[in-house]
């Protein structure tokens, strides 16, 4: 590491990708246990890599400096191998920064998420500055991003097969299998519905009542969208194709809406239910439409950067949803998926030739994306503009 990158780093502060530490010893039990848990949590935190640079004060950022004995790298990979699993990928560096010596850890990105405490099973991230117990969600959110867990595939046992809806199943998916068992299997080994050995009956997977429900809302509350206008709430439920559509002549029929690239609208929430963290069960998908903005708003933050996003390259982040996306591709007959993963593109040609421009905000710590595009009066104002400088 620099001294340019230790003094950016100095003016920083703490936050979630950042602690400083005064002293730096591993000679007790409680220290190895404390040094694991800061370690484990900035590497399951959401973000780029991060740091824990010792021989600093955390309140004032006075550099005092490493004096004494302290750990060597051996001995704090020897610390971070047997007590993580899996072991936290770290760089250990010694600085000499104005005559003091500072130790900086960095704590590399890691695909291998979540990174838990062999001694007490604990997984821990950061809220702000403050070392937590991760939630039952974030756990299983980042279980879903190394690819160890699927939230589609996940049975959800309180819902039966009689709450998928057949007409669909059949229209979509058995139309060529007559055989109750063929179709038993068939819909087994694309994750719609999963077995219970227990009980010796078929539950449906979550992304089997995402797909196919009649009402997934009575067993996965949050997976609707709602629509705020004029003072007014409109929620729209059911499965996701039925909710598209419904969604779609909705805003069609809207008055406000009626000189407005409404299939942009459209592209936003398409990406939306593809890219939306569904284990965060606390709130839906939210469209506000206002003369001055439209705005589409979903759980899942995805890229690094906290706040706006300059998408103007075409930047695809990963699919967080691969499951559900291609099952989208195989049984939506109005090809609302083929666009690329984020439709950033399609997004961004809908208002260029107006000079206008889409925001994208993600926001790491709510864990939210939202897209902001233009409104009607915006795009009423431009073409207005453009007449009169023709």
């Amino acid at each position: 590491m620099t001294i340019q990158k230790l003094e950016e780093l100095l003016r920083m502060g703490e936050g979630e990708k950042l602690d400083y530490k005064q002293e730096f010893n591993l000679d007790t039990e409680t220290k190895k246990k404390e040094f694991v848990k800061d370690v484990t949590a900035i590497a399951n935190t959401k973000g780029g890599r991060g740091y824990l640079v010792f021989g600093v004060a955390d309140k004032t950022r006075e550099v005092i400096g490493i004096s004494g004995k302290h750990p060597s790298e051996e001995t704090v990979f020897q610390v971070i191998s047997t007590r993580c699993d899996p072991p936290v990928p770290v760089r250990y560096e010694e600085i000499i920064y104005k005559g003091k010596k500072i130790i900086v850890l960095t704590i590399f990105k890691s695909s291998q998420r979540p990174h838990q405490i062999l001694q007490t099973g604990t997984f821990y991230i950061r809220r702000g500055s403050t070392t937590d117990i991760a939630r039952r969600g974030e756990i299983a959110s980042m279980m879903q991003d190394s690819g160890l867990l699927c939230y589609e595939t996940t049975p959800v046992r309180l819902a039966s097969i009689e709450d998928l809806d057949s007409d669909m199943l059949e229209k979509y998916i058995l139309c060529r299998f007559k055989n109750e068992q063929s179709a038993l299997l068939i819909l087994e080994s694309m994750g719609f519905i999963a077995y219970n050995s227990e009980t010796k009956e078929y539950s449906p997977t979550a992304g089997g009542l995402l797909v196919f429900g009649k009402s997934p809302q009575r067993f996965l509350p949050s997976v609707g969208i709602r629509v705020e206008y004029n003072g007014r709430v409109e929620l729209f439920e059911g499965n996701i194709p039925t909710i598209l559509d419904d969604i779609e002549r909705f805003i069609a029929d809207m008055p406000m809406l009626a000189d407005y690239p409404v299939d942009a609208i459209y592209e936003a929430l398409y990406n939306a239910v593809v890219h939306r963290d569904y284990w965060d069960a606390t709130r839906e998908t939210v469209v506000v439409i206002r003369r001055t903005s439209i705005e589409i708003t979903n759980p899942g933050a995805i890229w690094n950067t906290d706040g706006a996003v300059n998408m103007e390259n075409d930047i695809n982040p990963p699919r967080r949803n691969s499951w559900l996306y291609h099952r989208l591709l195989l049984t939506d007959r109005k090809d609302r998926f083929l666009n690329s993963p984020i439709g950033i593109r399609t997004l961004n040609d809908s208002f260029e030739k107006y000079g206008l421009k889409v925001k994208y905000i993600n926001l790491i710590k709510k864990n939210l994306f939202k897209v902001v595009l233009p409104g009607p009066d915006d795009l009423k104002k431009s073409i207005t503009s453009d007449k009169k400088s023709n």
